[in-house]
């Protein structure tokens, strides 16, 4: 077994362990004495190449030993167990949902989208649009998409909506769209593959930005598409070649690298939004709360059922937008940032970049891994402040 092999250090793809063991040894090549666990980033734009081009790195447009370890370790966490699994790392999230949407998708097809998604899927309807593709939009809450499902090539589900944090049924749509003879997508964001599993769960693809919690410094953007289906994964990986839509091996050394403490993160930075929720719970200057993992949130019945983590982000409503830029000003523990699932807590006052549907007072709020008693005071103290 050589040392580019990653099933060696592992046992196979982690079937039986968990998910900290998981987290901790995903992808990592067979163990090579006097060599690094990890093996460093591969800066190559070429490789040696006698002969016919057969080899698996040829040039680095294509493939790179850096995307490698870092793919199966994602296959690797996606569907534990599962050797069919195949994952594509790219440069961002917005370049890994392109792919599939581009990819999969000719003029004359239908395609449905949520209305209630991550705010760049306006501009990307608009494209698909402009290619002859119908768009349809449905909201999350409730399997809305079921209603405008008839004759579509593929469903894109968001679930956990970003950033308004409803929860469908993704077995059921699922199921419900392969009866029609449509694809389904899965952007598993918000939830990461320690929190949902939509590969097990009957989508096609399970799409994520590694920018946010997967890798959780944000120092860096990374996306990746992962399925079992070769097929539709053929094409998606014909995209990327065209495109050029390609990580740098920096960056996806690191993703792995950050992989090692996804569990830990998890755990604390879901119980911290669990904490900062309940707290605001009793806030009467609160309105809109919402966080999948309270008992009484809309979502929270459905979310139990397919959510193994309920995640970090938490989202509510402040009364004004001024009342809104107080609060993040008055806090000192979380940084005023867009963006989620970082060490470090940030929050926003989303309705500043237009495009998401939401009041002008809705925040948008990313628990970090700080000491939740200190995270805790440091928003109720902000809010107190802002109060005036």
């Amino acid at each position: 077994m050589t040392s580019g092999d990653a099933s060696g250090a592992f046992g196979g793809s982690g079937a039986g362990h968990g998910d900290g063991t998981r987290a901790v040894r995903a992808g990592l090549p067979e163990p090579v004495t006097y060599e690094p666990t990890l093996p460093g980033p591969v800066f190559a734009a070429h490789f040696h190449l006698p002969g016919e081009p057969v080899g698996p790195y040829t040039y680095g447009r294509d493939g790179n030993p850096t995307w490698t370890h870092l793919e199966r370790a994602i296959g690797e966490l996606e569907a534990p167990g599962a050797d069919d699994v195949e994952t594509l790392a790219f440069a961002s999230g917005m370049a890994a949902i392109s792919a599939i949407l581009f990819s999969q998708l000719r003029a004359g097809d239908s395609v449905v989208l949520p209305s209630d998604g991550y705010q760049a899927l306006p501009l990307v309807r608009e494209q698909l649009t402009a290619y002859g593709i119908d768009v349809r939009t449905a909201p999350t809450g409730g399997d809305a998409q079921l209603d405008v499902l008839a004759g579509a090539k593929l469903l894109w589900i968001e679930t956990p909506s970003n950033p308004g944090l409803d929860v469908c049924d993704i077995r059921r749509l699922a199921e419900a769209a392969h009866a029609q003879g449509a694809l389904v997508a899965v952007d598993n964001t918000l939830a990461t593959p320690l929190g949902q599993r939509p590969l097990e769960l009957g989508a096609d693809f399970s799409v994520a930005s590694g920018t946010k919690m997967l890798t959780g410094h944000g120092d860096l953007l990374l996306g990746y598409v992962a399925s079992r289906d070769s097929g539709p994964m053929a094409s998606v990986r014909r995209w990327r070649k065209i495109v050029g839509a390609i990580p740098g091996p920096m960056e996806a050394w690191l993703a792995h690298r950050s992989l090692a403490t996804l569990e830990l993160r998890a755990d604390r930075q879901s119980s911290n939004a669990l904490a900062v929720a309940r707290a605001l719970r009793d806030r009467p200057e609160v309105t809109g709360l919402r966080y999948p993992g309270l008992p009484d949130d809309p979502s929270h019945k459905i979310a139990a059922q397919q959510m193994r983590r309920f995640g970090c982000v938490v989202s509510f409503c402040l009364p004004a937008r001024a009342r809104a830029d107080r609060f993040l000003d008055a806090l000192s523990l979380v940084d005023n940032a867009t963006s989620f699932g970082g060490v470090r807590s940030t929050a926003e006052r989303r309705g500043r970049w237009g495009g998401d549907a939401v009041p002008e007072g809705f925040i948008r709020f990313s628990a970090g891994a700080e000491d939740p008693g200190d995270l805790v005071a440091d928003v109720l103290r902000a809010l107190d402040e802002s109060a005036g």
